[in-house]
């Protein structure tokens, strides 16, 4: 039959067979290819039953970082001598503490005395003192409220005419965040913080007020914060419109879940970063693209974001521009690691040495950053695509590794934005990064009441997350602002952003309006005792 088979098309009985004997190999190969699948993912539900799953940071083991190196030299310079030679990854700087540091010098100290009992049963007089040793150890007292008492003395003329009207002269009442409120500006900066920067929900609030001897009930603290919101959005409004003047902007999103009567619903947190200038967040009842509309009303520049349909219809009229996220890429190829060692490998050098490339960058001048992602980085990126197309007729359709290349593919031009200019950065972790601060409180109060609810929450987390990216102790801002907020001009408001507040400390108006508020003022009174005897 074979014979008759070969004679019947023209080709030799020898053809036919090594055309069998490629097409048992293709086989067999797509065979082991397909078990290596079957068993990592058995693996995968083995760890996830056995609650098993370990760190989730995409880290290559250090013996494999050697083998990624020596792969994508290979790479390189197999093929190409005039490419860049790979150097080494920088590590990252850690340090090490060094021994005990020393107790800070504006806290208070208490001195005491050890007298040996020798010296205590025969009496001080019969001894020389001849020195002393002195240690310091840190000790703790329970947090203590302070209750201002304003007093407002009335006065009356002593020359006034019997029978006239007898004016009576009084002060005004002392500016309060919050208009006859209980609460001075310290301590509902100190609810703020503990809720949204410590991610305290508020039956742990009423707890450790409680302790302290405050009974604050939580819908007293829930109202506090309600107000405080409606106080503080002008100014976070301000920093949203700096936020979309910005030639580069990032973007991420997490979901939420929002109490109801029957069953909880999801609603969405969003992040929106202005490298260098605010980390705003914004809320949004459902995950499409009217929110993001909504987020980034206006907006004209460049938008480093995932690879997401909701931002699609941004990108038809060219006014924003999409600027792909090498994270994101890479996280692809980590997942086709247990299926595909060797290929997901090769791909995962050449993506580690545009990372290492860019660390080397890290504050460098835009012109150099440019000039740089052009020699080295440029070439870097041309290759992996080349290697991406080169496998697509090779890998299976529907494995982890068939994903990847098709995410490489499809996002070429958005992952090759970076070379155009060098503002973009490589990836979009800065989002996620602040995201987490979402997904820590989000462990811990688990919802959110309301969608107003979840307006206080980006309201006062953007404040927070912009005091951190511009190192401001988060209290100390907070309880400035509200000494500042009610009688702030409204066209200066964006003064009194994280981004301008060390300017803005340093004019006389604000020192003045600080020195005057009375409540600061005593506060601080009773620390300054401490800070004499330092």
């Amino acid at each position: 039959m074979a014979l008759e088979a070969a004679a019947a098309d023209g080709t030799t009985l020898t053809e036919r067979l090594a055309a069998l004997e490629q097409a048992l190999a293709r086989t067999e190969a797509e065979r082991d290819q397909y078990r290596t699948l079957y068993l990592s993912l058995v693996e995968a539900y083995e760890k996830l039953k056995r609650g098993l799953l370990g760190q989730q940071a995409e880290r290559l083991p250090p013996d494999d970082r050697q083998l990624t190196l020596a792969l994508l030299t290979a790479l390189l310079g197999g093929s190409d001598s005039a490419s860049p030679a790979p150097q080494p990854v920088r590590a990252h700087a850690r340090t090490k503490p060094v021994g005990r540091k020393p107790l800070p010098d504006h806290l208070p100290r208490v001195d005491v005395e050890l007298i040996p009992l020798e010296v205590q049963q025969q009496g001080l007089d019969q001894f020389e003192r001849i020195g002393a040793e002195v240690s310091e150890v840190l000790e703790r007292r329970p947090a203590s409220a302070v209750i201002v008492r304003v007093i407002r003395p009335k006065f009356v003329p002593k020359d006034r005419l019997r029978n006239a009207p007898t004016p009576v002269l009084i002060a005004a009442p002392a500016d309060l965040p919050i208009t006859r409120g209980l609460a001075g500006p310290g301590m509902l900066a100190d609810s703020i913080v503990r809720r949204w920067q410590d991610h305290q929900p508020l039956h742990r609030l009423e707890s450790i007020y409680a302790r302290d001897g405050l009974a604050l009930a939580r819908s007293t603290l829930c109202g506090w914060h309600a107000e405080l919101a409606a106080l503080a959005r002008p100014l976070v409004d301000a920093m949203r419109a700096d936020a979309l003047a910005q030639p580069v902007l990032c973007t991420d999103a997490t979901g939420v879940l929002v109490q109801a009567k029957d069953k909880c619903r999801t609603g969405h947190f969003w992040v929106l970063v202005a490298p260098a200038r605010h980390v705003l967040f914004g809320y949004s009842p459902r995950h499409d693209s009217a929110a993001v509309d909504a987020l980034l009303a206006g907006y004209q520049g460049y938008l480093v974001a995932d690879a997401h349909v909701v931002y699609d219809h941004l990108y038809a009229d060219g006014t924003v521009v999409e600027v792909g996220c090498w994270a994101h890429q890479r996280r692809y190829f980590f997942k086709a690691l247990g299926s595909e060692p060797e290929r997901a490998r090769e791909a995962l050098a050449m993506i580690g040495a545009l990372f290492a490339i860019e660390r080397d960058l890290t504050g460098a001048a835009r012109s150099h950053r440019e000039a740089v992602r052009r020699e080295q980085s440029g070439p870097l990126v041309a290759r992996f695509f080349d290697w991406c197309d080169g496998l697509v007729a090779q890998v299976l359709d529907d494995t982890p590794l068939a994903a990847a290349i098709g995410y490489a593919r499809n996002q070429r031009g958005a992952l090759e934005r970076f070379l155009d200019d060098g503002r973009l950065p490589l990836h979009n972790n800065v989002s996620e990064r602040e995201l987490r601060r979402q997904v820590i409180g989000r462990n811990n109060w688990l919802f959110v009441g309301t969608d107003e609810a979840a307006e206080v929450n980006t309201t006062f987390v953007s404040l927070l997350a912009s005091c951190r990216l511009h190192t401001l102790e988060p209290w100390a801002y907070l309880r400035d602002l509200f000494c500042l907020l009610p009688e702030w001009p409204h066209r200066r408001v964006f003064e009194l952003a994280p981004v301008a507040w060390q300017q803005t400390l340093q004019q006389p108006d604000a020192q003045e309006r600080l020195a005057a508020n009375p409540f600061r003022a005593a506060t601080l009174a009773l620390d300054q005792p401490h800070a004499n005897e330092s």
